[in-house]
C-alpha cells in the first residue's frame, strides 16, 4: 500500500433533498459544504433500497449505511432475510424458535414477544410480530403477549394508534394477547440512560404503569395530552379485575423480535445479563431469544437468524495491510463507525484506536443541536497532528440524530455544525497530509415535512 493517508467524514443523515421548505439541509447556511461541491468532483449515491442490500422501496438507515460503507459493496440486510424465511415458511420451522415454544408447552410458561411494533423496517416490522404470532398459535401455545414498543421515529408519529388496531385484528380469535405499550424512547434507548430503560422494565415485568382495558383509548389518551409514540408512558393491559395481563415472570420465554441490533442491547442486558440495584432492575432467569446477534459477549440468549460474517472489509484488509486507523464518534454513533462499519466485528482490528466522545445528557437533541461535534473535532484534530493514523472514519451524528425530532429551526444549526466542524476538520488534516472523502450514510434532515 502507498503512503498516502485518507480520512473518511461522515455527515450522519445529510441528504439531498427537493430544496423546498422540507429540506432543513438545503435551508442551512453551510458554506463549507457549499464550497466543496463548487470547487471537487461529487456524485450523489443511493442509500436506500437494493443499493443497499434492503428491499426495493424500503428506505435506508444508519446501520445499513455504515455496513455497506465499511465492505465496499452491497450488502444484503436482515429485513429482506427474514422477510424471505416468513414467505418461504422457514421461521415457523426455525429450529431456535421451535425450541423456545416446546420449552414454553413443557413447562407450561408464557410466552412474551417484545420490540417495536410497526412498518418502519429500521428496527423491526409489524409483519415479522404477525408471523411469530401465528407460528406460536400453530405450535399451539397456550399463553402468548406481546410487549408492544410504539415506533413514531422512523414512521409518523401518530401511527401506532393504526399499528396497534392492525396487531389487535389480526391475533384477535386467538391465544395471543396485548400485555403492554411503551413509547420507543424508553424500551430502546441506546445511550446508558437506565432511567429510561426502567420504565420499559418496570411496565413488562412488574405491571407498573396507566392501567387500561382498551389500548387503542389509552393511545388516543396520549395524544390528546400532545404525547406522540416515540414517548408514550408505560400502559399496562389489565382483565376486568385489575390485575395485569401478564407479567414477565422467571423461566418464561421472551423473544425480542427487533432484527436491528443496537437498540435491542440495553433492555435486553436488563433483562437477562446484569443487575441494575441503583434503578431496582434485576435480571431474570429467563428462555431469552433474539431475532439477531445483539452482543456476542451475551451469556445465554438464544439467536434466531445468527450474522454471516462479513470479510475484507476496509478495516480488516487496513489491519492486513499494516496501516494504523481511527474510529471516532460520539456515543449515539459510536456502534456506527465500530461494530456496523466492521461489518458486525466486535473487536478492534490490530492498529485500530477507537475514540468515544459522550452524547449530551438531553432529553432530546434538539435541545443541545450541537451535539458532541466540537469535542469529536477536537479529539481527532489533534490525532491528525501526530499523524499516527493511515485512515481515519469520523462521524457526525448532528443532521440524523435532531433530524429525528423533527424541530426545524434545530436541525438547520445542527446542520450548520456539522459544516463548521467539517472545516476544521478538513484544513487541519490538509495541513497534516491527508485527503478526505465527504459523505452521508443516509438521509434525515433534507426531509422534516410529511408530504
Amino acid at each position: 500500500m502507498k503512503n498516502k493517508k485518507l480520512a473518511l467524514i461522515i455527515l450522519d443523515g445529510w441528504g439531498y433533498g427537493k430544496h423546498d421548505n422540507s429540506d432543513a439541509a438545503f435551508a442551512a447556511n453551510t458554506p463549507f459544504f457549499d464550497s466543496l461541491i463548487q470547487k471537487y468532483p461529487n456524485s450523489k449515491l443511493e442509500a436506500s433500497g437494493e443499493a443497499v442490500g434492503l428491499p426495493a422501496g424500503q428506505m435506508g438507515n444508519s446501520e445499513v449505511g455504515h455496513m455497506n460503507l465499511g465492505a465496499g459493496r452491497v450488502v444484503y440486510q436482515e429485513l429482506g432475510r427474514i422477510n424471505k424465511s416468513i414467505t418461504d415458511r422457514e421461521l415457523h420451522s426455525n429450529p431456535i424458535l421451535v425450541s423456545a415454544f416446546d420449552y414454553a408447552k413443557k413447562n407450561n410458561k408464557a410466552v412474551h414477544f417484545i420490540g417495536l411494533v410497526s412498518n418502519g423496517g429500521v428496527h423491526a416490522h409489524i409483519e415479522h410480530l404477525k408471523a411469530l404470532c401465528d407460528a406460536a398459535n400453530e405450535a399451539n401455545v397456550d399463553r402468548t403477549f406481546v410487549h408492544a414498543f410504539l415506533d413514531g421515529r422512523d414512521t409518523d408519529p401518530n401511527s401506532g394508534l393504526g399499528f396497534i388496531t392492525d396487531l389487535q385484528n389480526h391475533i384477535q380469535g386467538s391465544s395471543v394477547k396485548l400485555a403492554s405499550m411503551i413509547g420507543r424512547y424508553y424500551a430502546m434507548d441506546r445511550d446508558n440512560r437506565w432511567e429510561r430503560v426502567k420504565q420499559a422494565y418496570d411496565v413488562m415485568v412488574k405491571g407498573v404503569g396507566e392501567k387500561t382495558t382498551n389500548p387503542l383509548a389509552a393511545i388516543k389518551k396520549s395524544y390528546d395530552e400532545g404525547i406522540t409514540d416515540e414517548f408514550i408512558k408505560p400502559i399496562v393491559l389489565t382483565q376486568n379485575d385489575g390485575q395485569p395481563i401478564a407479567t414477565i415472570q422467571d423461566d418464561d420465554v421472551v423473544i425480542c423480535f427487533n432484527f436491528r441490533t443496537d437498540r435491542g442491547r440495553e433492555i435486553t442486558t436488563a433483562l437477562t445479563q446484569k443487575d441494575f440495584p441503583e434503578q431496582d432492575m434485576h435480571k431474570l432467569a429467563l428462555y431469552y431469544v433474539t431475532m439477531t446477534t445483539y452482543d456476542e459477549s451475551f451469556e445465554k440468549v438464544n439467536v434466531i437468524f445468527t450474522k454471516d460474517d462479513l470479510s475484507h472489509t476496509i478495516g480488516e484488509v487496513l489491519a492486513a495491510g499494516g496501516k494504523n486507523q481511527i474510529r471516532i464518534a460520539e456515543t449515539e454513533k459510536y456502534p456506527h463507525v465500530t461494530f456496523f462499519f466492521s461489518g458486525g466485528r466486535e473487536t478492534e482490528f490490530e492498529n485500530e484506536k477507537r475514540i468515544l466522545i459522550p452524547s449530551p445528557k438531553v432529553a432530546t437533541y434538539d435541545l443541545q443541536p450541537e451535539m458532541s461535534a466540537a469535542g469529536i473535532t477536537d479529539a481527532i484534530t489533534k490525532e491528525m497532528e501526530t499523524g499516527w493514523a493511515d485512515f481515519i472514519c469520523l462521524n457526525f451524528a448532528n443532521p440524523d440524530m435532531v433530524g429525528h425530532t423533527g424541530v426545524f429551526p434545530a436541525v438547520i444549526k445542527a446542520v450548520e455544525t456539522a459544516d463548521k466542524c467539517a472545516e476544521i476538520v478538513v484544513n487541519k488534516g490538509l495541513e497534516n497530509g491527508y485527503s478526505f472523502i465527504l459523505l452521508a450514510d443516509h438521509g434525515n434532515s433534507e426531509y422534516m415535512v410529511n408530504g
